[in-house]
Order: C-alpha cells, then sequence, then structure tokens
C-alpha cells in the first residue's frame, strides 16, 4: 500500500562576536584587543594576502590615493585619472603595462580619453544641435574632449538616461560610433540642474566604482550590508577575509568562509544541500498515474494504492487493476524495465547513502561549534570566577583555545564537504581507483586525528577549573596549551595535504582553497546557515 509524502525543512545558523586573537609564527598565542577598528583592518597571516577594510568614510580616501598615483604619473586631471582606472578596473599595475606596451596613444584611446593635449575648436554664436534639430545658443551647447558638441538639453537627457539605468560610471558620447567617456564635470553640472538627487546618484557611481569594478575590493556580502568592503593588497585574491562587522567570507567567490573546500565544491555543496530533499523524493516516492501525488511504499509488495483509490506498478509508475500476487500484476507485465529500473534505482540510493554519509557529519560538527558558542559565556563567567579567586595566574590561555576550538571545529566541519567531491565523480578522470582510494584513507587519517583533538580540546575547556586549586589550574593549562599546538598543527597539515597532495597533482581541472589562517584567527564567527 503507499501513503502521501511531505517533507519540511529545518534551518541552522550560529553567530561569533569575539576580540581579536593572534597567534605567533613561533607558535605561541596571544590575545589583542585594544586595537582600533582602523589599527586592526590591516592584517596578514601565514601565506594568506593581507588586507584591510575599507569603511565608507575611508572608500573616499582610499580612491583619491590611487587617483593621486596616476594624476601624478600622467599629469592627467582627476576625471581623466579615474576614467583611466575604471576602464582598466582600478589595477594601476595593468594600466602601466599596457602604457610601455602600447603608448600613450593608444591606452587613451582604448580608455575611452578624448583629445587631453588641446581644447576642441570654436563653435559659431548659432548652432544647429544634430540630436533635436534645434537652433541653439552657444551658451548652450556642451562640447566634450572628443570634440563632439550638443545641446545641453540634449546632453541631459541622455546622462540622466544613463544614470537610471545605472551605467553612471562610463557615459559614453552621443555621437555615432564614437567611444569617448564623457567629462565628469559635465555630467555633474547638468544633471544637478536637472534633478539634485539623481546628481548624488551619479556620485554614488563614480565612488562606488572603486569596489564594483575593482578586483582587489569586494563590498562585505553581510545581511544588512554593514556597508563596509574588504581590499586584499595582493593578485592571490584566493583567501578568506573578516569584515569590522564581523562577517568572514571567501574573497573569491564572496561566499562564507568555507575553507577546506575549494571554491567550486562549496557551490556544489550548497547547491546539493538544497536538493537533498528531491533526492530522497526521486529514491523513496513515485507520482500517481492519475492525481499525480507523490507516493511512498510501506510495504514489499509492488502494487502500489494512492489515497484517490487508483492502484498502479511501483516498478514503472503505470496505472494497474488490483488483482495481483506477491510477484506479478494481472494482466500487466514490466518486461526489461524492471531490471533496467532496479539498477537506476539502485544507483541513486548508493549516492543518496554517500552523500548522507558527508553531510550528517558535516552538520554533526556544525551542531557541537553551535552549541560551543552558546557555551562562550559560561567559559567567560568561569574565567572570571577563578580571576577573582587566583589573581596572580595568567589564565589568557582558556579564552585562546576556546578561539582556536570554535575555528578548528569550523574547519573540520567543512572539510567532510571536500571528499565528497574529492573522491566522487568530480575527479574520477583524473585518478585510478586504486589511487583514489589510497589519497582518500590518508585523507581520512589525518581528518580523525584532527576531529580526536577537536574533541579533546572541547572536553578539558568544558572543565570546572574555576573550582581547581591553584596546581589543577596549572596542570589544566599544561594539557589544553598541548592540545591547542597539536589542533593548530593538523589543520596546518591537513590544508597542506589537500593543497600538495590531493589539488596540487591535477592536471585537467585547477582548484584552490584559500590558505589556513593559522598565526591570525577571525575576530568573529558569524553567518553560516544550513537547510535540510
Amino acid at each position: 500500500m503507499g501513503e502521501d509524502y511531505g517533507s519540511g525543512d529545518d534551518d541552522c545558523s550560529y553567530g561569533y562576536d569575539e576580540e581579536d586573537f593572534l597567534v605567533d609564527d613561533d607558535g605561541d598565542e596571544g590575545c589583542s584587543s585594544d586595537r582600533s577598528p582602523s589599527e586592526s583592518a590591516e592584517r596578514s597571516a601565514d601565506n594568506s594576502p593581507s588586507y584591510k577594510v575599507i569603511t565608507r568614510e575611508s572608500l573616499l580616501t582610499a580612491q583619491r590615493k590611487d587617483l593621486q598615483r596616476v594624476m601624478e604619473f600622467f599629469s592627467v586631471k582627476e576625471k581623466h585619472a579615474r576614467t583611466l582606472l575604471i576602464h582598466f578596473r582600478w589595477d594601476a599595475d595593468v594600466l602601466l603595462e599596457y602604457l610601455v606596451e602600447h603608448g600613450k596613444e593608444r591606452l587613451y584611446t582604448k580608455a575611452g580619453l578624448g583629445n587631453l593635449e588641446g581644447s576642441a575648436a570654436g563653435c559659431p554664436s548659432i548652432i544647429d544641435c544634430s540630436i533635436c534639430y534645434e537652433e541653439v545658443s552657444v551658451d548652450e551647447v556642451t562640447t566634450m574632449d572628443c570634440g563632439h558638441f550638443f545641446c545641453n538639453a540634449c546632453w541631459t537627457q541622455h546622462f540622466v538616461v544613463k544614470i537610471q539605468e545605472g551605467q553612471g560610471r562610463r557615459i559614453k558620447c552621443m555621437a555615432p560610433r564614437c567611444e569617448c567617456i564623457c567629462d565628469e564635470v559635465h555630467i555633474r553640472d547638468l544633471v544637478r540642474s536637472a534633478d539634485h538627487s539623481l546628481a548624488d546618484r551619479f556620485e554614488q557611481f563614480l565612488l562606488d566604482s572603486y569596489i564594483e569594478d575593482n578586483k582587489r575590493v569586494k563590498w562585505c556580502p553581510s545581511v544588512p550590508h554593514c556597508g563596509n568592503a574588504v581590499q586584499v593588497e595582493a593578485d592571490d585574491l584566493v583567501c578568506e577575509v573578516e569584515c569590522e562587522c564581523g562577517m568572514q567570507f571567501c574573497f573569491s567567490c564572496a561566499a562564507d568562509a568555507h575553507s577546506p573546500c575549494s571554491c567550486r565544491m562549496w557551490e556544489l555543496w550548497t547547491k546539493k544541500n538544497q536538493d537533498a530533499t528531491d533526492s530522497w523524493i526521486t529514491v523513496n516516492t513515485k507520482p500517481c498515474p492519475k492525481c499525480h501525488k507523490l507516493v511512498q511504499k510501506d510495504g514489499g509488495c509492488n502494487l502500489v494504492i494512492c489515497t484517490c483509490h487508483q492502484a498502479f506498478c511501483w516498478l514503472c509508475g503505470a496505472a494497474t487493476g488490483r488483482d495481483h500476487t506477491w510477484d506479478s500484476i494481472a494482466n500487466h507485465s514490466c518486461g526489461r524495465y524492471k531490471e533496467d529500473y532496479e539498477k537506476k534505482s539502485e544507483t541513486a540510493k548508493k549516492e543518496l547513502d554517500r552523500y548522507m554519509h558527508y553531510y550528517d557529519r558535516y552538520k554533526a560538527h556544525l551542531d557541537s561549534l553551535k552549541l560551543e558558542l552558546k557555551q562562550e559565556q559560561t567559559v567567560m563567567s568561569k574565567v572570571s570566577t577563578l580571576e577573582d579567586k587566583e589573581s596572580t595566574l595568567d589564565i589568557s590561555w582558556i579564552q585562546k583555545a576556546f578561539f582556536r576550538l570554535v575555528q578548528s571545529r569550523r574547519i573540520l566541519a567543512h572539510s567532510y564537504p571536500f571528499p565528497y567531491y574529492m573522491f566522487g565523480s568530480l575527479f574520477k578522470d583524473e585518478m585510478n581507483d586504486e589511487e583514489m582510494d589510497l589519497k582518500k584513507t590518508l585523507f581520512e587519517d589525518r581528518q580523525q586525528l584532527l576531529e580526536a583533538n577537536v574533541e579533546m580540546l572541547s572536553k578539558l575547556l568544558e572543565e570546572k577549573f574555576d573550582e581547581f586549586r591553584v596546581a589543577g589550574v596549572l596542570d589544566l593549562r599544561e594539557k589544553v596549551q598541548a592540545v591547542v599546538v597539536s589542533t593548530d598543527n593538523l589543520c596546518r597539515n591537513l590544508y597542506e595535504f589537500i593543497e600538495n597532495d590531493l589539488l596540487g597533482p591535477l592536471t585537467k581541472t585547477f582548484e584552490r582553497i584559500a590558505p589556513y589562517r593559522g598565526s591570525s584567527l577571525f575576530n568573529h564567527f558569524k553567518g553560516e546557515s544550513v537547510e535540510v
């Protein structure tokens, strides 16, 4: 028989908000909380690119710094420097390389700059605008650097339409086949005379172009948006960064921080989680041929009856009568389709079981992280109690160990989607079965060692150390510090194994993961959610 099938959703998310946590290069840990936001904006750790947070207040300053460099080098005005930089996506190095290879004249033409050496020829006192065909006074005409001139009314309408369409950063001349970019000063003056709010929007376009057209700068993806952006100070954009609002994200794909998964793996995993219910339905249900409701089989018989009383064959989905035996249905035969269907169904079930193996462990560690973050206040409360009892004791190691636990738990959770794709069908053409099994075993050995250390660190931090005597506290500190160093090393080794032994040898595809930030833990853990 059968029953109607329904499904539900279960959401899980976690957040974190704490001070900076740093680990020195020699392995000793230290906590820093006395820096201002501007001072803590620039960070560098291990082989990760350094980065800085750009706030709304500092955006103009950051933009003018790059503009000044180009203005001084080319001896041009700010508006022309901005046109050059926007065309080359605010990459001054690429701009200068193009200059060396092709020369200044070709550079200006490519960027859309008109004649910067001299002014355009004078106009008669009355001209015919070739757009509206009206005779207008020369005082009502504007000429761009390219030499084309039209009446102010036509220019204004052109600018207003482009700004309303969101194309305010590079507005081209109206003349046919002219690729020159219009003077931003003229745009600003003409639009402001027509609509102040639209002129302000144009100004914002120019300001935001430093982020939206700049490969080294990205808006923080926080929701609601904090208004900040992050700038990476290197060409290697595969890294994880943190905004001052606490949002950690992958700079390459702008998703939540997901290492040791590559961006492609994380994108596939996120989609897979969303499609997991559909996979279960495909394996376990069939649509009724009459009412099309999904029906789940709850017995061994292949004759299924829907709640609408329609009987049908579970193997092929065709409508049938109710007369049947255990191995056949009267006046119905599936023929060879039975074997094909069973093979297809078995393959789908194995794939679903494999996915659930990794997802269950991924979800379990996210749940553990959520609980551990909730225990932060409990841990800090015990620290305060211990400080009141033993004011001479240095107990900063407790807070540092807690931060290490949070980071390592997140890494451990994200280490489960990685083998699902690494040792699945994604790279089956890159490794034979024997090589894949060997690398999978080596990866799992490292993963299990990290898992054991994380669980040990979590257990140690659950101790009622606020009730310990001095000797007990010192003994616990020795154990915790040993596990912290071991956990850090295991995380680093896992990343190196993935980079050098798993992803490095790939020849047909190119996969990268963000470097391990062992010597600079993130300020916050925030923003990740999982839907089942």
